[in-house]
């Protein structure tokens, strides 16, 4: 027998195991069909039926669809027949950010990110008895760890789970198979470790019971011939209810949509819609309800953690300033600490007298991983450039302190586009498991191949004492990885290099994606010239996309800046690049977008950015114009346009004075700053900084719409838009004020063989 797939497995030992909570067989049996399977041996001949259903229902080619369900029974009779149901669960944690950002400093943050990363990845994996991301030296403790858990909450689970039955668990959620009589008991087994190991985190799971050929036709009823098939389907294809369960947008042919949506994605549909309902509060047959969350009194009169939302237990002497903590925010800081592998202070913990151990339990670190992911790819020598043994950030001050100039940082939140459309058309069990798989390692991949090309290892100095711990004179890793979780990725940065690592990360993210399957490649083509505003001579780049790509907010701040100020400001940043996405897809383009925002000061935004934006940033010029004082949000190519065109005026040495002259003029009118950067470029009496402003500016930027026009608004540019408001407003923007922002976070280039000249460029009298 040939070796089967994790999926079939999964099905063969669902089968084979029933529909009641004992297996139908003796459970070594079992066993003895699931190691044969993998091995590609005979197997066992009290199951051989059984594996032989599971072989069909896999087999039947992903391009077949009956056109009636006679044809359906009469092809696969066994199938139909079979009565042994199959479960199917969902779940995982919700309103992270609620729980990870409720303390307001960043090794409580840090902590509570890899307490649930710790969760998602490792414990929820190791019920089903799979450790591949659990290192070999520390997985037979974990291993007992869960099994005791397990035994003590959920008896008979541990034997009914086996790997193969996971779908997927990278990110937050988990999708598995399971024995149809412990769908309930692993739903609930998922809630129940959240809670208990996170005390306040909030969770869901939900499972439904299938018949084996759902998995591959979709939802049936009970009573398999009175399902709605396509006779109906076609005889009832304008009814609204039927248009909007079924129709597509992308999708012209109906009977195309109503095979797509009959697959193992309505199952999936299915399950969240359940979710959705659960999480809500709505009650479940035969389960705990989850109308209440987590949650722990407060009384006005009884000293609260550093948090304000718990009660206090806790005076945690030994670390600086002594600080209180409730349990929950105990469990944050000491994971926190253990996932930095900050040792010096931990012995506060143990003093507390809590039942709950942290140093039993396997703490995973994005920054191992980083420097594992060095090594296999043999970036270690161009990232550590001769230093070795680096330590990880443990303050933003640390990571400022690699930020030229000093004292800023940059967060970085990206999102994965289209996911939603593409993850439609889905429409088997292995199709969501390699899409899980493939988007994992393309984000996480991606972030580290971004960090390995444009930063060091960074050798603190100047810094003051933090909390009476001298870290002068320590290499560190200048980067904290907050989270890397399906198609998203939250991380930390020197404020000079954030931009650059943002434009990597998106386009590696493509690329790794097209090299692995064909599938995510695009069909679709766009017009450079409508959809990025900067021009270059350069070859084509509207060709060869990938379906999927990254939106990415970028806030460029203090390091003193509350993070949960910051949190929110790159929300909404990341919401904006994602719509301006949402925008260029209508014109053809599949790729990333990047917004971003310098703020140096917390006053600077008093609402939010759009508002800020419309309202400080947008004036109306003479007539029906309309003035953009920004640009923002950009393409990736457009943002490596800004980089070079920002390194040209830094190269050049432009004085910093008429820069921000030119931006203090943009607000009168599109012509008094348009005459005021024109007598600013003339008066250089350097040609060559004149003619690398024209060539890296005003062509690249500033062309009119009309390609016969051979003149240039600079310092505007005309909205690229190809359907406007209305045909008689025209609205101008620039980069100008952003460039002028950004100035301070450019590093001038060593080598000026691109300004040909080290003099300064003067100007006349």
């Amino acid at each position: 027998m040939d070796k089967m797939s994790s999926i079939s497995i999964a099905i063969a030992w669902c089968l084979a195991w029933g529909n009641e909570r004992q297996p139908q067989f003796d459970i070594t049996i079992l066993q003895e069909m699931r190691e044969a399977l993998n091995q590609g041996k005979e197997v066992p001949g009290e199951v051989q039926a059984l594996v032989k259903q599971a072989q069909e229902l896999q087999g039947i080619d992903k391009n077949y669809f009956p056109k009636t369900l006679d044809e359906l029974k009469n092809k696969y009779l066994d199938l139909w027949n079979q009565t042994t149901r199959i479960g199917l669960v969902y779940g995982g944690a919700t309103k992270i950010k609620q729980y990870v950002f409720e303390a307001a400093k960043l090794p409580d943050i840090r902590g509570a990110s890899a307490l649930l990363d710790r969760i998602n990845l490792i414990d929820l994996p190791i019920l089903f008895g799979e450790y591949k991301n659990v290192s070999k030296s520390i997985s037979i403790s974990k291993s007992i760890s869960i099994s005791q858990w397990l035994k003590k909450n959920f008896t008979d689970l541990q034997a009914a789970l086996i790997p193969e039955l996971i779908i997927y668990s990278t990110g937050s959620n988990i999708l598995a198979f399971c024995p149809a009589a412990f769908v309930d008991d692993l739903a609930n087994a998922i809630e129940k470790r959240y809670t208990e190991e996170t005390l306040t985190a909030n969770s869901c799971a939900v499972g439904a019971k299938f018949k084996p050929l759902e998995i591959r036709f979709g939802l049936l009823n009970n009573q398999i011939e009175t399902t709605f098939w396509l006779e109906k389907y076609n005889s009832h294809l304008h009814h609204q209810l039927i248009e909007a369960y079924f129709s597509k947008s992308d999708v012209n042919d109906s009977v195309q949509a109503f095979k797509e949506r009959k697959s193992f994605n309505e199952l999936v549909g299915k399950l969240a819609s359940l979710f959705n309902k659960r999480r809500s509060g709505n009650d479940f047959i035969n389960r705990n309800s989850r109308s209440y969350p987590p949650m722990f009194e407060t009384h006005p009169y009884l000293k609260r953690d550093e948090g304000d939302r718990h009660s206090a237990v806790i005076k945690a002497e030994g670390l600086p300033n002594e600080p209180w903590f409730s349990e929950a925010s105990a469990r944050k800081r000491i994971v926190g600490q253990i996932s930095k592998a900050d040792d010096s202070s931990i012995h506060w913990y143990s003093q507390a007298g809590f039942n709950w151990e942290p140093n039993q339990i396997y703490i995973p670190s994005w920054v191992q991983k980083f420097e594992e992911f060095l090594d296999v790819h043999e970036l270690a020598n161009q990232y550590y450039n001769d230093c070795r043994n680096p330590e990880e950030a443990r303050s933003l001050i640390e990571i400022g302190n690699a930020s030229k100039p000093n004292g800023f940082v940059a967060y970085i939140y990206a999102d994965g586009n289209n996911m939603g459309g593409y993850i439609q058309k889905i429409q088997t069990p292995q199709k969501y498991q390699e899409f899980s798989d493939d988007i994992f390692q393309a984000t996480e991949q991606s972030v580290y191949q971004a960090l390995a090309q444009h930063l060091h290892p960074h050798h603190l100095k100047n810094i003051q004492d933090q909390d009476k711990v001298q870290r002068n004179g320590h290499w560190i890793h200048p980067f904290e990885i907050l989270t890397i979780g399906g198609d998203d990725v939250m991380l930390i940065v020197p404020a000079d290099k954030a931009l650059a690592i943002a434009k990597t990360i998106g386009e590696e993210f493509e690329k790794i994606l097209l090299k692995k399957r064909d599938d995510y490649k695009s069909d679709k083509t766009y017009n450079p010239q409508v959809v990025h505003r900067y021009q270059v001579e350069k070859q084509d780049i509207s060709g060869n996309q990938c379906k999927l790509s990254m939106s990415t907010g970028v806030l460029i701040t203090a390091e003193d800046t509350p993070i949960y100020y910051a949190q929110k400001l790159i929300e909404q940043l990341l919401k904006s690049a994602k719509k301006q996405a949402k925008k260029l897809k209508e014109y053809g383009y599949y790729g990333g977008t990047v917004d971003f925002l310098i703020m140096k000061s917390v006053t600077m935004i008093s609402s939010n950015i759009s508002e800020f934006r419309s309202n400080g940033l947008t004036k109306f010029g003479t007539g029906k114009q309309k003035l953009k004082l920004y640009a923002a949000p950009y393409t990736l190519h457009e943002v490596g346009g800004l980089l070079e065109t920002a390194k040209v005026l830094k190269d050049a040495e432009f004085p910093r004075s008429q820069l921000y002259q030119i931006r203090g003029l943009l607000e009168r009118s599109k012509e008094t700053a348009i005459l005021n950067y024109r007598y600013f470029k003339v008066r250089l009496s350097d040609k060559k900084a004149q003619e690398l402003l024209k060539q890296q500016f005003e062509d690249a930027w500033c062309r009119p719409k009309d390609p016969a026009n051979n003149g240039n608004l600079a310092p505007w540019m005309s909205l690229k838009e190809v359907k406007e408001e209305t045909e008689e407003k025209v609205t101008y923007e620039t980069i100008w004020r952003e460039l002028v922002d950004l100035y301070p976070f450019i590093e001038q280039s060593n080598d000026k063989s691109n300004y040909a000249t080290s003099q300064q460029p003067t100007f006349k009298v």
